[in-house]
């Protein structure tokens, strides 16, 4: 009887927790009808457009959870704060074009007078439960009162460290409009966004923002959820056409050919902005290895590389500044250039230049 009992409270604190609004809505009405409708969308989930195994090489989830355990680098979080500089955000010359990365995946773009934010989490945790994934000491020099008002805020995938619940709650009052893939306006209309603000895309579409504006939906090779149930809204990266920039705005993705037929069909770009971290052999299909990045860049026609998702939380074995120095190390091999600022320092998109490796000598 003990045992029921203690068995029957813990389902019912589970249910309770799992449907807060923090974990969005899965998507119902019309929007499921539109997501059934997708030739992206079959066996009831979305799939990538090759096969993608969550797990590679003889990996399971009995010995990932073992080399999390034990065999994570003792390296993987800082043990000092990160080095960083606080732009002002609301001070720029309205005349740059600019990038502001805040670590991770995380980013503002002043471009040809408009406004954009990339995957916004500024709640210092990427999980819903806050005391675990802990961004790094140092990385949260910027909260929602230092963004300006936004004009296109992009979300690329429902993940918590892409989508965080908190961040855009307060960013709400600030943002015009919100492009994403289809089925994340699920849980954005349960966070009180209005319908008319979402622009909700499959992969291999196009969205017109103003004159001179165009942002095509392009696949990435992921995977999406908040919860148990996988897969019910897309997973994207974007091609963002302004009068003067091409930028390739990449999401979580592996490797494989997609990147060849977006630069086929969309390159060259001036600037390619690629995941780089939380990867592992055993789940290189779904997040690219380091050396992988140049190909990808490469393979799109990019004039510069700038690597994200890296320097803010540790989402995998290796160590924290592991990312940066072997993309660095292929970039100088093959001889392409990568662009790798500190967090909160200004980027010049017409002519972005480093400054340092400023990674250098932090344990």
């Amino acid at each position: 009887m003990i045992i029921v009992t203690v068995l029957v409270a813990f389902i019912i604190a589970l249910y309770v927790f799992m449907h807060q609004p923090k974990f969005g809505k899965a998507p119902a009405g019309k929007r499921l009808e539109i997501i059934r409708s997708s030739p992206n969308y079959r066996e009831g989930k979305f799939q990538n457009k090759n096969p993608t195994p969550d797990l590679t090489d003889g990996a399971n989830y009995y010995s990932i959870l073992k080399d999390f355990i034990f065999n994570k680098s003792k390296r993987s979080i800082p043990s000092v704060a990160l080095p960083s500089i606080k732009t002002n955000l609301f001070a720029l010359d309205p005349e740059k074009n600019v990038l502001i990365w805040f670590g991770h995946s995380s980013y503002f773009m002043q471009v040809d007078g408009k406004k954009f934010l990339v995957d916004p989490v500024f709640s210092g945790s990427a999980s819903p439960l806050k005391f675990t994934t802990r961004s790094f000491p140092g990385t949260d020099i910027y909260t929602n009162d230092d963004i300006p008002e936004i004009d296109y805020l992009f979300i690329s995938h429902d993940h918590w460290d892409h989508l965080d619940h908190e961040t855009v709650l307060k960013l709400k009052p600030k943002v015009k409009k919100i492009i994403t893939g289809l089925g994340t306006g699920a849980h954005l209309e349960r966070w009180g966004f209005d319908q008319k603000m979402i622009i909700e895309k499959d992969w291999n579409e196009e969205v017109i923002l103003d004159n001179g504006f165009v942002v095509n939906t392009v696949p990435a090779r992921h995977f999406s959820g908040r919860g148990f149930k996988r897969q019910q809204a897309i997973w994207l990266s974007f091609v963002l056409q302004t009068p003067t920039q091409k930028i390739f705005i990449g999401a979580d993705s592996g490797y494989d050919s997609h990147f060849s037929q977006i630069g086929d069909q969309f390159g060259p770009f001036d600037l390619a902005i690629l995941e780089c971290g939380q990867y592992n052999k055993s789940w290189r299909h779904i997040h690219m290895m380091p050396e992988e990045l140049i190909q990808a860049a490469q393979d799109l026609k990019a004039e510069k590389l700038m690597p994200v998702h890296w320097a803010k939380f540790s989402l995998a074995l290796h160590s924290w500044d592991e990312p940066i120095i072997r993309v660095t190390e292929e970039a100088k091999r093959r001889g392409f250039p990568v662009i790798h600022p500190m967090i909160g320092e200004e980027v010049e998109l017409k002519d972005p230049q480093n400054k340092a490796a400023w990674w250098k000598g932090i344990d």
